[in-house]
C-alpha cells in the first residue's frame, strides 16, 4: 500500500507539471510564431523599400542613358553634316586642281587625255553638287542601295579604302 500512495501523490503533481510544461511550450511556440511574423513583416517592408529604391535608381539611370544617347546622336549628326561639307569642299578643290592642270595635260599627253581630265573634273563638280543637295539620310539610303546592287564592288572599295587609310596612318605614326 505504500507504493500506491506514492504513485497517487506523484501522479497528480506530475500531471500538473506536464500541464504547466505544455502551457509553457505552447506559449513559447506562440511567442516564436509572433516573433517570426514580426520579422517577416519587417523583412517584407525592407524588401519593398529596397525594390522601390532599386526601381528609382534604374529609372534614373535609364533617364541619364537616354539623355546621353540623345546628346551623342545629335553630336554624331553634327559631325556627319560637317564631314559631308568638308568632303564636298575637298572634291571641289581636287576638281579645281585638275582644271588648273588640264592645259599641261593637253601639252604633254595630248588633247584626248586633257578631255578625260576635263570630264573627270566636271564629274567631280557634279558629284560635289549632288553631295551638297542631299541630306545625310538620303546619302545613307543611296549607299545602302549601291551596296545591295554592287556587293563585290563595294567590298573591293572598302578593302582599297582600308588599305589607303592603313598606309596613311602607319606613315603618320
Amino acid at each position: 500500500m505504500v507504493e500506491s500512495t506514492i504513485d497517487d501523490t506523484t501522479t497528480p503533481g506530475a500531471d500538473a507539471a506536464k500541464s504547466h510544461f505544455t502551457k509553457a511550450v505552447d506559449e513559447a511556440k506562440a511567442g516564436a510564431h509572433a516573433l517570426a511574423d514580426e520579422y517577416r513583416a519587417k523583412f517584407s517592408q525592407k524588401k519593398d523599400s529596397l525594390n522601390e529604391e532599386a526601381k528609382h535608381c534604374s529609372d534614373e539611370a535609364r533617364g541619364k542613358a537616354d539623355a546621353f544617347a540623345a546628346d551623342a546622336k545629335a553630336k554624331a549628326s553634327e559631325y556627319a553634316v560637317e564631314g559631308k561639307a568638308q568632303t564636298s569642299k575637298a572634291i571641289v578643290r581636287l576638281s579645281k586642281v585638275i582644271d588648273d592642270n588640264v592645259a599641261y595635260i593637253d601639252d604633254k599627253a595630248g588633247v584626248k587625255y586633257g578631255d578625260y581630265a576635263r570630264s573627270a573634273s566636271k564629274s567631280m563638280q557634279d558629284a560635289a553638287a549632288r553631295l551638297d543637295e542631299k541630306s545625310f539620310e538620303e546619302l545613307g539610303e543611296d549607299t545602302r542601295a549601291f551596296v545591295r546592287s554592287n556587293p563585290t564592288l563595294s567590298v573591293g572599295m572598302a578593302v582599297a579604302a582600308g588599305y589607303v587609310l592603313g598606309r596613311l596612318f602607319s606613315k603618320s605614326s
